[in-house]
């Protein structure tokens, strides 16, 4: 695979750091997450993104659990690090000592707020990120309070996606250079970057009217999601004027009849028009009307069905593990080395903790003492099975 041969080291931590993590070790990357020992209060962090990892359980409270950690990521080629600013610094393994030690690790620090700034020590979540951003107060229907889509953008897309994209760039440069870097990776910054479009698009009239009354934020009638007679929905999106014609022949309707498609005065009206001819029909009904035009109409399927659509399933675009857990593939796809995702279920924290140490060099001696100092965790697999 592509990132084959790349060690990281993975510190626990809630949403965006796994899935940064995840994607690096589908792509082939040695994915190493090193977890709070079991017995914290806090070790149960429900890291659901840990395929094909490995897990090493230390306390970096200790100083020789600290040490641990340095002595890893002297061997390493990424450290994945998702505390607030000053915390790695006040364990003494901030960029400073490691780098030193390493020249040539990527030290990847995810976090909401970024390293500097008024915010660089608070505490947030997405909701928080996507606020500061700008990017919340564009996302909402109209007369209502801006919505956040679920914990998605700031988090995994501006924070877990942008990191890996750093993480590999960093890897690239590199192979050039031969030394690694301190990668700041905010949320705040992630989501905003990928929002670009909506910056680079205010003087092109796209967000003239308030929120929830423009083109792509649900003021259009043909850039909407609507529920038809079995409870279920279709989401339209026809845009350009030869798929707003399909859309609007496959509804029933005469083009001619109605009003000038970007005429914004009619579009409220047109929506309950719409919403009336959709309400009329199964969503099968519609699919069997729009499948095979270019209408830009399609199913909105839930997260189950997904996985059983004739298109996802000819694709291949969902994988099922050994415990029969349905996921998303790896994407995107790579024709020569694509990334070939682990089916073996998550590790348990602290399984993979001797074998680990072992291949970074430690004896066994040393991690008996390691283990009687109470600095790392060894896990009994069979206890466990």
């Amino acid at each position: 695979m592509a990132l084959s041969g790349v060690r990281v080291l993975e510190l626990a931590g809630l949403a965006p750091a796994p899935l940064c993590g995840m994607i690096l070790a589908d792509f082939g990357a040695q994915v190493v997450r090193v977890d709070r020992l079991s017995r914290s209060a806090i070790s149960a962090h429900g890291d659901v993104q840990a395929r094909g990892k490995r897990s090493v359980a230390l306390d970096l409270k200790r100083p020789q659990g600290a040490a641990v950690l340095r002595r890893l990521c002297s061997g390493a080629d990424v450290l994945i690090e998702p505390f607030r600013h000053g915390v790695m610094e006040r364990l003494g393994l901030g960029p400073e000592v490691l780098l030193q030690e390493n020249p040539r690790l990527i030290y990847a620090r995810l976090t909401g707020f970024g390293q500097t700034g008024k915010y660089a020590k608070s505490a947030g979540h997405d909701i928080n990120y996507l606020a500061l951003s700008g990017v919340l107060s564009k996302l909402g229907r109209k007369n209502e309070n801006p919505y956040a889509p679920v914990n998605l953008l700031a988090d995994f897309a501006g924070g877990g996606v942008m990191c890996a994209l750093g993480i590999v760039t960093a890897l690239f440069e590199r192979a050039k250079s031969g030394r690694g870097q301190v990668i700041d990776a905010s949320m705040v910054e992630g989501v905003a970057y990928l929002s670009s479009f909506l910056w680079k698009s205010q003087k092109v009239g796209l967000w003239s009217q308030p929120r929830g009354e423009n083109l792509l934020d649900s003021g259009a009638p043909f850039y909407e999601v609507y529920r038809t007679s079995d409870g279920k929905f279709m989401a339209v999106g026809a845009i350009e004027p030869k798929f707003y014609g399909q859309l609007i022949k496959g509804l029933g309707l005469n083009l001619d009849d109605l009003p000038d498609q970007m005429s914004l005065l009619y579009w409220p009206e047109m929506k309950k028009k719409f919403a009336s001819i959709f309400a009329q029909k199964t969503q099968a009904e519609w699919c069997s009307i729009f499948d095979s035009t270019d209408a830009c109409v399609t199913p909105v399927l839930s997260i189950d069905d997904a996985a059983s659509h004739q298109h996802n399933k000819e694709r291949n675009s969902f994988i099922k593990n050994d415990q029969g857990e349905i996921s998303p593939r790896p994407a995107p796809v790579l024709s020569r080395t694509p990334a070939v995702p682990s089916s073996k279920r998550d590790p348990f924290i602290g399984e993979h903790t001797e074998q680990i140490l072992l291949e970074y060099g430690f004896t066994k001696q040393e991690i008996a003492k390691l283990y009687s100092d109470k600095a790392i965790e060894l896990k009994n697999l069979k206890a466990n099975l």
